[in-house]
């Protein structure tokens, strides 16, 4: 097995390499696409057991935004939830034979962290209005614009390398593992570890309600009224 640092070049695109990290995202997307694209076309009035399970996970996401943020989740559940669900799977990867997930590698984990920089700064500026939104950054005097902004680059940084080591140590544990015991040993540890992908998703998914959160800050209820008007 390869290390979890290295990326595998699968085919060109012209003068631009296609990682393997690069075509598992691009399956997951599609994968997920379509998944949404069938549940949508099966909803009913009278859920079925699988209808309720997803209703189920909609409504918890929903509570824990709601909690979080102490507004309405809907202008916020499409990005978290994407997120939330996206990293879900892009961990679990790691179950299929052969396939590494891509948020073993750095580049997808920079860029999911850099949708969430800039969503924080939309939603801020959503909620807020530009002027408000600008003078957070000097809160609570003039002196701490340096390190507010640095603050916005800093955390951004700190999910890529959160979730990056946590994911990149298990493959990496487990590849080892594999080598030297065999298929059979390693299984409670591959448990292990898609518990551990789960956690890792939901981390990042609450560390970005947080960042939200504090963008949007004490005009939050003006946020509760744009979500019912939605």
């Amino acid at each position: 097995m390869s290390s979890p640092l290295a990326t595998k070049v699968v085919f060109m695109l012209g003068p631009i390499p296609i990682t393997e990290p690069v075509v598992v995202t691009w399956g997951l997307i599609g994968l997920l696409t379509v998944g949404g694209l069938f549940v949508r076309s099966r909803l009913s009035l009278v859920p079925s057991r699988g209808q309720a399970a997803l209703e189920l996970v909609v409504t918890a996401m929903q509570g824990l935004i709601r909690d979080t943020l102490r507004a309405s989740p809907e202008p916020y559940l499409p990005l978290l939830g994407t997120l939330f669900v996206f990293i879900l799977l892009a961990n679990w990867s790691s179950i299929v034979p052969g396939i590494e997930p891509p948020t073993a590698h750095i580049e997808t984990d920079a860029a999911l962290a850099v949708i969430v920089f800039f969503a924080v700064i939309y939603f801020g500026i959503r909620v807020r209005g530009i002027g408000a939104y600008l003078r957070t950054f000097a809160e609570p005097t003039l002196l701490m614009v340096p390190l507010n902004i640095i603050e916005n680059f800093t955390r951004t940084f700190s999910l890529i390398v959160r979730l990056f080591g946590n994911v990149m140590s298990g493959v990496f544990i487990i590849g080892i593992i594999l080598s030297l015991a065999g298929l059979l040993v390693p299984i409670p540890l591959m448990a292990l570890d898609l518990l551990t992908g789960a956690v890792q998703a939901y981390i990042f998914t609450v560390l970005a309600m947080v960042f939200i959160g504090g963008a949007v800050g004490e005009t939050r209820s003006s946020g509760d009224r744009e979500g019912s008007a939605s």
